[in-house]
């Protein structure tokens, strides 16, 4: 622990190098944030390491959104991973209470809070942008532009900087947050508003109109957000000076784009005296060197290279489907990529696009090629969705069409299409198949059934009439984009909601965050900054996402130096020529094979050949060989869970390149890969939290309908049934752990005969649920998990070998059904006796009667509380919870005089705690489900 004045600010979990990092977030911190949350009232931020590696975190982030701290002091540092980086960068006094006071907001949206703290690239950035502001007098308040690649949390970092100018930099400040679209500036307004950033109502900080900007900027308000437009003028007019003031500080967003026509100069012209920071996910064209003359040089690069590897951002992969009636980039002609590089089509610009560049236009919007193109979106995105768990379900789509017209179009083949899949689906339904099989179907058909679809596309006056003549229905949509609730944003970027495909042309392709997006179906001719922000939405972490991919329809990225020029070598931040934020998706195919190489040499190190398992026809050698592998691969828990992660990453891969052919070539080495840990988790009857089985395989029930499938695995109880034919078997589910129904000598007879180190890891994992579930009841067997962790840990490092580990553990085992009995013989219910313990241990010398006066005690205990004090939600009301410390008070008491006054409080303190952990209210508790 960390404390600052008696607070403990910093949380610190160190385990051995050896063990994987994750299990410091899986295993103690959740079980810390459950067991013991008095620890995280005051906490500031969580630090976990095992020495080689570290990463920081806050109370309510999620494993996936800890992240390294690699610099310490200056972004041109070279990025070290260690332990004490991380303590020097987050721990140092003056940093820790800047990441206190200036960079820890906490965000509410959906009901929920989470605490956001500043990642290493925003901590570095914005205290750059600080140091420009404070010299504003000599850059003449040209604080220079925030170049960090989409996705890296840029908006967070505008909250940051003007929070912190606030606090620290003294004067009037008021922040102007600029941007060019409408659906941009909601969403950083949002994200103000719900870091609670901003606390004047809405109406009062967003600028309506033309007027309504120029009177809050003649007000007094701390922010103010708007759209560039709305600086505008009549024709002729010069846009008139509105203040003075030369604390206000102008926050372009993505500054590139529109800062320089006639709305920016009047902007200049009504702020004469304001200073600018331009904020940008992409770098500097060669040719914009208007930017810099406005905003000045960069004050910050986070390019897409850096935030990859910080794991700040997945990595983007494309792939081209281009139809055969496609025309090829060479007849894009460059009327039609100067009107699409304005993204926004607005009417004009639409009838534009199709008077100037008819035949182009006409080509893309064939009817035969958008057919030919739904029809492949829909088994495309199908056969995204390999696994239905929680990530599968969550997995989102965005159709990026030329026009609003096309996205209608589109959005009505889908649905077409979708709806032929799902008839087909439904045929396949027949009473023949069998149970497994069904369950299979019925599954992706209720999946099918639930997906929602829509289309968000800006609107227009008599958009009705003009849709209208084109065939198409607009009213549908419109009314679904204005009166949903919640809206349609909210519910695509809600991992839970059904809504898994939108279909957009200029919306939500910049600004628009939605971590679960994992693919964008990309079928407008784009380039640059335009065509960066719009595939950057697939770039979000997200669970166990391991890429984002483009799926390019209309050939953008045939040329890909040509399509991001942008990113050349002049563009700083250390990217070389050619170096782009997006891969063909063959080197994707390529991370597949060497990571199928790695799993399957690691396997065969230790004696598996799959190959020889694949080639060897007699079923009982099969079985065998299946038998020997799994015995060979639980050498140790670390060998163990390192080829569960190899596997885990090879099916990830897998997952990401579906549905793409390539991966055929890996399907069969990967069926086998996962067929092996499925007869591990069987075979020894347990689930190991610290295995990462979520990452192998998803859902349990999964891994066990695979398991029914195979022809290789036996059943728990030993040969097919009868009738069944060679190769049918049935899986039957592990009963509950009970030591009492243990034959030691069966036991120790089936090890000295079958696989050892199989058989041992079996009984450990019996033991392991039982004492578990032991402890949970009573934490004063804690000294048993330690000496069962010793134990399995000696045979880990080589003290023991697998013999007498088996023996050890057959000890133990004797041991823990003695402690089962005890509650019996102390005639006491496992509830009362674990008050007993709180109350005896550690050993207090009590003679028999003491010992009987404290059983009365922890009986009548327990009936007054859960009689009179125990009630709804007792846990949350400050009275109940005084009520039942009072009562604990009252009744303790009572114990025997040998309690000196120092003990009598520490066990008032124990008792409390144990009650409030294990006690929720209206009779239920832990004791509930305990056998």
């Amino acid at each position: 622990m960390g404390f600052v004045n008696g607070l403990p600010l910093v949380f610190i979990e160190l385990k051995a190098h050896h063990r994987r990092l994750e299990l410091a977030y899986k295993n103690n911190l959740s079980d810390y944030k459950t067991t013991i949350p008095k620890l995280f009232w005051y906490n500031a931020f969580i630090l976990l390491s095992n020495g080689s590696k570290s990463c920081i975190g806050t109370i309510t982030a999620t494993w996936e959104h800890f992240s390294e701290w690699k610099k310490i002091c200056d972004e041109n540092e070279e990025g070290i991973i260690s332990l004490d980086t991380i303590v020097q960068g987050t721990c140092d006094k003056p940093r820790l209470l800047d990441l206190v006071e200036n960079f820890t907001v906490f965000f509410t949206t959906q009901g929920t809070t989470a605490k956001i703290l500043a990642k290493n690239h925003q901590f570095l950035g914005v205290n750059n942008a600080i140091g420009s502001v404070q010299q504003i007098q000599h850059n003449q308040g040209r604080l220079g532009v925030f170049w960090h690649t989409q996705g890296s949390g840029k908006s967070f970092s505008m909250v940051f900087l003007s929070q912190k100018i606030l606090r620290k930099l003294p004067g009037n400040w008021t922040f102007l947050i600029i941007t060019d679209r409408e659906d941009l500036d909601d969403q950083i307004y949002k994200n103000f508003a719900y870091a609670e950033a901003v606390t004047e109502p809405e109406q009062n900080v967003r600028a309506r109109n033309a007027e309504h900007l120029k009177a809050l900027l003649q007000g007094d308000h701390r922010y103010i957000f708007t759209l560039i437009q709305k600086f505008r003028t009549e024709k002729g007019e010069t846009y008139p000076k509105l203040s003075d003031r030369d604390d206000i500080i102008v926050i372009a967003d993505e500054a590139h784009r529109s800062q320089y026509d006639t709305y920016a100069l009047n902007m200049r012209n009504g702020l004469p005296n304001a200073a600018f920071i331009g904020f940008t996910g992409t770098p500097l064209l060669a040719g914009e060197e208007r930017t810099r003359e406005v905003f000045g040089d960069y004050v910050s690069i986070y390019n897409f290279r850096q935030s990859v590897e910080d794991g700040a951002t997945v990595p983007l992969y494309y792939e081209n489907r281009i139809p055969e009636l496609q025309l090829t980039n060479t007849e894009l002609n460059e009327d039609m990529q100067r009107i699409i590089e304005a993204a926004t089509l607005d009417e004009d610009q639409e009838r534009d696009l199709e008077r100037q560049c008819s035949r182009e236009y006409q080509l893309i919007v064939r009817d035969d090629r958008l057919e030919k193109i739904a029809e492949d979106l829909v088994q495309h995105f199908l056969g995204r969705v390999t696994k239905l768990d929680d990530q599968g379900k969550a997995t989102k789509a965005m159709m990026v069409a030329i026009d609003r017209f096309t996205a209608v179009k589109m959005y009505d083949k889908v649905q077409k299409y979708w709806a032929q899949e799902l008839d087909r689906l439904k045929a396949l339904l027949t009473p023949d198949l069998n149970e497994l099989e069904q369950r299979r179907l019925m599954r992706r058909i209720q999946y099918m059934e639930e997906t929602d679809m829509a289309v968000v596309v800006s609107s227009s006056q008599g958009e009705i009439e003009d849709f209208q003549k084109k065939g198409l229905d607009i009213a549908t949509h419109r009314r679904r984009l204005v009166s949903e609730t919640p809206g349609l944003d909210e519910q695509f970027k809600d991992p839970q909601n059904p809504l898994r495909i939108v279909f957009v042309c200029a919306m939500w392709i910049t600004g628009f965050d939605v971590p679960s997006c994992a693919t964008i179906y990309l079928d407008k001719p784009m380039r640059n900054h335009t065509l960066m922000q719009t595939i950057a939405r697939a770039n979000r972490v997200f669970l166990l996402k391991l890429s984002g991919l483009i799926v390019d329809y209309i050939g953008v990225f045939r040329n890909l130096q040509e399509a991001l020029a942008i990113y050349g070598s002049a563009s700083g931040g250390g990217v070389e020529a050619g170096d782009t934020p997006v891969k063909d998706k063959s080197a994707l195919v390529d991370q597949l094979r060497g990571a199928v190489a790695e799993a399957v040499a690691y396997a065969k190190a230790r004696g598996v050949d799959f190959d020889k398992i694949h080639t060897t026809q007699n079923s009982l050698v099969r079985t065998r060989l299946w038998d020997e592998a799994v015995d060979a691969m639980l050498e140790s828990d670390e060998t163990r869970r390192t080829f569960f992660a190899l596997v885990g990453y090879v099916c990830r891969l897998y997952d990401a390149v579906c549905p793409d052919v390539r991966v055929n070539e890996f399907t069969l080495t990967r069926a086998y890969l996962e067929r092996l840990v499925t007869k591990i988790q069987i075979d020894t009857q347990s689930i190991d939290p610290t295995d990462g089985v979520d990452e192998v395989m998803g859902q349990v029930s999964d891994l066990l309908d695979e398991s029914i499938q195979t022809e290789d695995f036996v059943t728990l109880g030993g040969s097919p049934r009868a009738g069944e034919g060679e190769g049918r078997y049935i899986i039957r589910e592990s009963p509950a752990v009970d030591l009492n129904q243990l034959d030691f000598e069966a036991l120790a007879e089936q090890f000295n005969k079958g696989y050892k180190r199989t058989e041992a890891e079996k009984l450990k994992g019996r033991i392991n649920a039982k004492l578990n579930t032991m402890v949970r009841l009573n934490r004063t067997r804690m000294d048993y998990l330690e000496k069962f962790q010793q134990m399995i840990e000696k045979y880990n490092q080589g003290s023991h070998n697998v013999e007498a580990l088996f023996r050890e553990l057959i000890q133990f085992a004797q041991d823990l059904k003695e402690e089962v009995k005890r509650a019996m013989a102390e005639q006491l219910s496992e509830e009362e006796l674990a008050v007993f313990d709180l109350l005896t241990k550690p050993e207090i010398n009590l003679t028999p009667a003491e010992k009987d006066e404290v059983k009365g005690l922890a009986r009548e205990l327990l009936t007054r509380l859960k009689q009179e004090k125990l009630v709804l939600d007792w846990r949350k009301r400050q009275q109940s919870k005084a009520a039942v410390q009072v009562t604990i008070r009252q009744i303790l008491d009572q114990l025997p005089e040998r309690y000196s006054d120092e003990q009598y409080w520490d066990k008032c303190q124990e008792v409390y705690q144990h009650i409030y952990e294990s006690y929720y209210g209206e009779g239920r508790s832990i004791y509930d489900s305990a056998g």
